[in-house]
């Protein structure tokens, strides 16, 4: 039976498979792979180092090409994406009211528009007294706060998320974890999120899929049981504990084939 959260996918993918290199050298990195989202569904993905979570986000970027298959993305037009990765992808050389208007006057948005959409996007960001400052004054945590506010100050339809967490430290990972919970779920965002982090999925997702070794390949989808709005305090329910043990059984056995291979 047709899960009806995806009757009509934002994003869809039909036997995407990616290969690195030619002949004897060429290296199997990804799929097939199969994959609907949903309008305004938060999907997170996990799998062992090397599976090609990576791979599948910049394919649907439009960074790389499918060796085979297909990714569809239904949205206005293609600046409807946007794409945070883990090393920030800021610029130096840009003040942080720059930076954050950056998607925006790519978009030709009159610059008077502009500075207001990005200095309210720093107003919740809790940046708005560094809208001068230059990224190398700020710290990992407000660099990542500069590049989100970039991504959703663009209004985009779909959000591209690479690890953006993983090189914090774990205080700061909670902290932004959860500012990002509060942010996507007052907008109608459609997300598909990175991590190696079982709990960072948990919390934040709609939908957590589990990709194989690589391969990857998607081989189990879990929907953590707590209605939206949701908040950090989840982490504290049996529930949660319950899925990330059963999650990680799953993920273990293919650290395990990886290992071996």
């Amino acid at each position: 039976m047709e899960d009806p959260h995806l009757s009509h996918p934002k994003l869809r993918a039909r036997a995407v498979t990616r290969t690195f290199g030619r002949a004897a050298g060429a290296v199997h990195a990804l799929g097939p792979v199969d994959l609907d989202i949903a309008p305004g569904e938060f999907t997170c993905i996990v799998g062992p180092s090397g599976c090609g979570k990576s791979t599948l986000l910049r394919i649907a970027a439009g960074l790389l090409r499918p060796s085979s298959g297909e990714l569809s993305i239904r949205t206005s037009d293609r600046r409807a994406v946007a794409m945070i990765f883990q090393d920030y992808g800021i610029y130096d050389w840009k003040t942080v009211l720059a930076n954050v208007r950056f998607g925006l006057d790519i978009q030709r948005v009159p610059r008077r528009e502009a500075n207001a959409r990005a200095e309210e996007w720093l107003a919740r960001m809790g940046l708005a007294e560094f809208a001068g400052a230059y990224p190398a004054t700020l710290s990992g945590g407000m660099r990542q706060r500069v590049a989100i506010a970039r991504a959703l100050a663009v209004e985009p339809e779909i959000l591209l998320m690479d690890e953006p967490f993983a090189a914090l430290d774990a205080q700061l990972r909670t902290i932004l974890q959860d500012e990002l919970l509060a942010l996507t779920q007052t907008t109608e965002t459609t997300t598909l999120f990175i991590t190696h982090s079982l709990e960072e999925a948990i919390v934040l997702g709609d939908r957590v899929l589990v990709m194989s070794a690589r391969p990857g390949r998607v081989i189990a989808a879990r929907r953590p049981p707590f209605p939206r709005p949701r908040s950090g305090d989840v982490r504290t329910a049996p529930e949660f504990t319950a899925l990330k043990s059963e999650l990680w059984d799953l993920l273990r056995a293919e650290v395990g084939t990886e290992a071996a291979a």
